[in-house]
C-alpha cells in the first residue's frame, strides 16, 4: 500500500474528522489483556499509546498519514512534552473513545488537548506538545504552508473545548 493509499479515507468515511465539528475528533479503542495488569485494570503507560494512535488517525483523516508526511514532506512529529491527569481506571474489554483537539498551531509545534472517555465518562485528560522535525535530521523545522493552513484552521480554544466536553 502506498503512502497516498494509506491517507485515503475508507468508503463512507469522511476525510474530515467528525464532520459535525471539524475541530473535534474521536477514535475508538477496545481494551485487551495486553493493555492491563493482573487485575484487569489498564496499565498507566498504555494510555500513551492510545493517545498516540488517536493523533495519528486524526492526521490520516486529514489526508496526512505518517508515511506521506515523512516521504513527501520530509516531516515527522515527535512528542516534546505530555501532561496526563488520570481520573478513573479503564478495564479489560472496555470500549473507549480517545478524543483529539488541536488547541495551538505554530509553524514548528502543535499543542493538543486529548481525552479518553468510556460511555461518556471522562477517564483521562491529557495535554500533548508535539514538535515538527525534519524527517532526516530530526531537527526542528516549520511545516509547509499547505499543512500549516489546514491545521491552523482546526485550532479550537480551551473555552470552546470545555463547552463541547460538557
Amino acid at each position: 500500500m502506498t503512502a497516498s493509499q494509506q491517507d485515503t479515507p475508507s468508503p463512507g468515511q469522511s476525510p474530515i474528522p467528525n464532520p459535525e465539528s471539524r475541530q473535534l475528533f474521536s477514535w475508538p479503542t477496545r481494551i485487551y489483556w495486553e493493555d492491563t495488569d493482573a487485575g484487569g485494570v489498564v496499565y498507566h503507560a498504555r494510555y500513551v499509546a492510545f493517545l498516540e494512535r488517536a493523533r495519528t488517525e486524526w492526521l490520516r483523516a486529514l489526508g496526512y498519514g505518517q508515511e506521506r508526511l515523512r516521504l513527501q514532506h520530509d516531516l515527522v512529529f515527535a512528542v516534546r512534552a505530555m501532561q496526563l491527569d488520570f481520573l478513573r481506571p479503564a478495564h479489560l474489554d472496555d470500549t473507549l473513545q480517545v478524543g483529539v483537539a488541536l488547541t495551538q498551531c505554530k509553524r514548528a509545534s502543535l499543542l493538543f488537548a486529548q481525552s479518553i472517555h468510556r460511555d461518556g465518562e471522562l477517564l483521562l485528560r491529557a495535554q500533548v506538545k508535539v514538535a515538527a522535525l525534519g524527517a532526516g535530521s530530526f531537527r526542528p523545522r516549520g511545516m509547509d504552508d499547505a499543512l500549516y493552513d489546514i491545521l491552523k484552521a482546526l485550532e479550537i480554544t480551551e473555552a470552546a473545548l470545555l463547552r463541547n466536553d460538557g
